[in-house]
C-alpha cells in the first residue's frame, strides 16, 4: 500500500497542488504572511512542473520523430497507434515516459503512468538485455497472470546532450495462449517404452511348469498396477517383452518416482529364490513413432549392456539412467562368442591394416586383450600394430616380456604415428573401453571407418557408435577373458605364444583380483585355455609384485582414509600419486572389516583422479558416473579436470548421498 501511495505522489502534480491550496487556506486566518509565502511556493512549483512536463514531452516528440523518421504521416500514425502495446522509458532514471492505450490496459490501473518508476509499473522487468544491444528479451516475462515476449531498442533524440541517457522503446507481445497450447501439446506428446524381463529363462527354470503361468501373472499384475494411472497402451509382443505407449505428462510422474516398477518387479520370486528383474528402454522427444521406437530400442540396448535391472531414457541429445544398482548375473552364451569370433576373423582377413587400441594409461587387461588380437591377426597372415603410450602405462611387466619377442618387433606405435600411417581399409580394434574420449588416440578412432569394439565395461552415455563389430559383455570379468573366448574358436593353443598367454592371464587376474571378484564359470574356462597354451601362473604372479616404496605409499593412502556412511572408505590425497599404487590401495581398503566400498582421490597433473572399488553390494560405477567416470559395478574410475581434491571429495560425498537417497 505504501509503495502505491508513493507511486501516486511521485507522478501526480495535481495532488500536490490540492494539498498546498488546502494548507494555504488553513493558514490565512492565523498567519497571512506565511500563507502568502506558501502561495508563492505553490505557484513556483506549478510553473516548474509545467516546464518539466513540457520538456519531457518535447523530448518524447523528438524521440518518436526519430524512431519514425523517414516515414510518411500515414505510416507514422500506424506506428504510434499500432495494436501492439508499446512503452517508452528513460534508461538511466527508469522513468516511464510514454505508453499507448493498449499498454495502459495491461497495467489494470486505467490511469496515466507518466513518470512512474519502471519497477512499480512492471515488477520484475530487467533492462539488461537492452543495454547489451539485444532487440529481443531472452526470457519471457510473467506479469498480471499473463506471459509476454518483449522486443525493444535504444535510441537518443538528435538534440539531446551527451550527458543525457538513452530512451528505450519496448513492444509487448502476449504469448499466453500460445504457451498454454504448447504445454498442452507437449504433455500429450507420445512416449514409447520397451520393457524386457531380464531373467525370463532363469525364472522359468526355477519353478515347476505348473507354476510358471502364476509367476507371469504376478509380473503382469505389477506392470498393470504401474500403468493403471495412465491411459497408455501396454502390449505383450514376445514372451519376455512388452511395448508401452503413453503420454509425456505421465512420463514426468514415472521419472519422479525413479521408475518404481523396477523395485516392484523384484518382489516376484520364483521357486528357488530367483527374483525377477526388469529393464526399460524409453524413447521420447521425437517427431514420429518410428523415431520414438528407435530411441527406445537404443535405450534398451544401453540398459542391457549396463547389466539390466534399470531404466534408460533416450531423447534427441542424451541418455538418462534410473536404477541399475543391483548385482548383475551372468547371461552369456557360447553361441554369441562363436559368431563374434567368425565375424572378427572375416574383418581381419579383409583389412589392409589392423590396429589395436585400448584406453589411455593402458593396464594389463588392455595389453592382454590387445596381444590376443595380434595373435588372431598373425594367424590370418596379418601384422597387427598396438597403439600404446610406451611410457605412460600400467603394464610395464607384460610389456618388457613382449618386447623380447621377434614377433613384436615394431608392433607398438604411438597414437600420432598410427594416425599418419592409417589407410582407407584399416580395421581398428578397440579393447577394454567403449567411450570415445577414453581411447588412446581419438584422431585415430575418427580416421578409421571400420571399428570393432571388445569390452566388458558397462556402457555410459557416450560410446563409440560407428562399429562394424560390437562384442560387449558387461557380465564378463575382463576384456582379456572376452578375447580368450574368441581365441578358442580362431586359433589352436599352440598358436598362442607363452608371453601372450601370460599377458591374457595377467589381465584376467588383474580385473578379478586373483579370481575373487566378478568371476564366473567362463572365467575359469578361459584361464584353463591359457594354462594349456603355456601360461605360467608363477610368472603371472611375479608381474604383480611391487617395490617397497610403492607399498609404503599404498599404506600411507590407507592411513589417510576416512569412513563415510560407516561402511565407505574415502582417502583424499592432496599430493600426486601413481595410478597403480592408488588402485591397489583402493583394493586393500576393501579387506578392512565392515568396508563395502572404497574411493581413493589423488592429484595428478591439473586434475583429480578417482579409483573406486566395491564388494558388489554398492554399485560404484553409478556413483563415479555422476562425476564423469565409468567402469563396472565393482571397479570404476574417473578424472575430474581442473579440480581440487577437496572440491572433488565434496562432489563424491554428494554423489554417494544421492545414490543412497534414491
Amino acid at each position: 500500500m505504501s509503495k502505491k501511495i508513493a507511486r501516486v505522489l511521485s507522478r501526480n502534480i495535481a495532488l500536490y497542488t490540492v494539498c498546498l491550496v488546502v494548507f494555504i487556506a488553513a493558514t490565512i486566518p492565523f498567519q497571512p504572511v506565511l500563507a502568502a509565502g506558501e502561495a508563492v511556493v505553490a505557484i513556483a512549483l506549478y510553473v516548474l512542473s509545467r516546464q518539466r512536463t513540457h520538456q519531457t514531452q518535447q523530448r518524447m516528440r523528438q524521440y518518436l520523430e526519430r524512431v519514425a523518421g523517414g516515414m510518411d504521416s500515414a505510416a507514422r500514425s500506424n506506428m504510434l497507434f499500432a495494436p501492439m502495446p508499446m512503452m517508452v522509458f528513460d534508461v538511466a532514471s527508469e522513468e516511464v515516459l510514454w505508453s499507448n492505450e493498449d499498454f495502459l490496459r495491461l497495467t489494470k490501473e486505467h490511469e496515466q503512468i507518466f513518470e512512474s518508476r519502471l519497477e512499480s509499473v512492471v515488477p520484475g522487468f530487467s533492462k539488461k538485455w537492452l543495454i547489451e544491444g539485444k532487440s529481443e528479451c531472452p526470457e519471457e516475462l510473467t506479469w498480471n497472470d499473463r506471459i509476454y515476449h518483449i522486443y525493444g531498442c535504444l535510441s537518443r533524440p538528435e538534440d539531446m546532450n551527451n550527458g543525457q541517457s538513452l530512451l528505450a522503446t519496448t513492444y509487448w507481445m502476449d504469448v499466453t495462449e500460445n504457451r498454454k497450447m504448447h504445454e498442452m501439446l507437449q504433455s500429450d506428446h507420445p512416449v514409447v517404452a520397451i520393457l524386457v524381463l531380464d531373467n525370463y529363462e532363469e525364472l522359468m527354470k526355477a519353478c515347476p511348469e505348473t507354476k510358471r503361468s502364476a509367476v507371469l501373472a504376478q509380473l503382469e499384475e505389477k506392470l498393470g498396477k504401474w500403468t493403471a494411472e495412465t491411459n497408455g497402451l501396454l502390449l505383450s509382443y514376445d514372451r519376455d517383452r512388452y511395448l508401452y505407449v503413453f503420454k509425456e505428462k505421465d512420463y514426468q510422474h514415472f521419472a519422479e518416482q525413479k521408475f518404481s516398477v523396477l523395485e516392484n518387479v523384484r518382489e516376484v520370486v520364483a521357486g528357488e529364490g530367483v527374483a525377477a528383474t526388469l529393464s526399460i528402454g524409453v524413447g521420447k522427444d521425437a517427431d514420429t513413432y518410428g523415431e520414438l521406437f528407435k530411441y527406445a530400442t537404443l535405450a534398451m540396448e544401453m540398459a542391457l549392456s549396463r547389466g539390466g535391472d534399470q531404466a534408460v531414457v533416450k531423447n534427441r541429445l542424451n541418455f538418462e539412467f534410473y536404477g541399475g544398482r543391483s548385482k548383475s548375473t551372468e547371461k552369456r552364451t557360447k553361441v554369441k562368442s562363436r559368431v563374434m569370433a567368425n565375424a572378427l576373423g572375416e574383418l581381419v582377413e579383409d583389412a589392409r591394416q589392423v590396429y589395436v587400441m585400448g584406453h589411455k594409461y593402458a593396464d594389463m587387461d588392455t595389453l592382454g586383450a590387445a596381444v590376443g588380437v595380434c595373435c588372431i591377426a598373425r594367424k590370418r597372415g596379418k601384422v597387427a600394430h598396438i597403439v600404446l603410450d610406451m611410457e605412460d602405462n600400467a603394464a610395464h611387466p607384460v610389456l618388457r616380456k613382449l618386447l623380447q619377442l621377434p614377433e613384436y618387433k615394431d608392433v607398438f606405435l604411438s597414437g600420432s604415428e598410427a594416425f599418419v600411417r592409417v589407410q582407407p581399409d584399416t580395421l581398428l580394434v578397440v579393447v577394454d573401453t567403449n567411450r570415445p574420449q577414453s581411447v588412446e588416440s581419438e584422431p585415430l578412432l575418427e580416421a578409421c571407418n571400420r571399428v570393432a569394439v571388445i569390452d566388458h565395461h558397462r556402457r555410459g552415455s557416450s560410446y563409440i557408435e560407428k562399429m562394424a563389430l560390437n562384442f560387449h559383455e558387461p557380465y564378463a570379468s575382463s576384456a582379456s577373458e572376452l578375447v580368450t573366448e574368441l581365441l578358442q574358436y580362431l586359433v589352436e593353443p599352440s598358436d598362442l605364444l607363452r608371453p601372450e598367454a601370460e599377458a591374457l592371464l595377467a589381465g584376467i587376474v588383474l580385473d578379478t583380483k586373483s579370481f575373487t571378484n566378478r568371476t564366473g564359470g567362463r572365467t575359469f574356462e578361459a584361464a584353463a585355455f591359457l594354462r594349456r597354451a603355456g601360461a605360467d601362473t608363477s610368472d603371472v604372479q611375479r608381474m604383480f609384485q611391487s617395490n617397497l616404496e610403492d607399498m609404503i605409499s599404498r599404506y600411507d593412502i590407507i592411513r589417510h582414509a576416512e569412513l563415510y556412511h560407516k561402511d565407505i572408505a574415502i582417502a583424499a590425497m592432496g599430493t600426486e600419486m601413481d595410478r597403480v599404487v592408488a588402485a591397489k590401495a583402493a583394493d586393500e581398503l576393501l579387506t578392512l572389516k565392515g568396508i563395502r566400498a572404497s574411493f581413493v582421490l589423488y592429484q595428478k597433473g591439473d586434475g583429480v583422479y578417482i579409483s573406486a572399488r566395491s564388494l558388489g553390494e554398492i554399485n560404484v560405477q553409478v556413483i563415479v558416473e555422476a562425476l564423469g567416470g565409468g567402469g563396472n559395478s565393482t571397479t570404476a574410475g574417473g578424472q575430474v579436470p581442473d579440480g581440487t581434491v577437496d572440491a572433488v571429495k565434496e562432489q563424491l560425498m554428494a554423489a554417494i548421498d544421492s545414490y543412497f537417497a534414491d
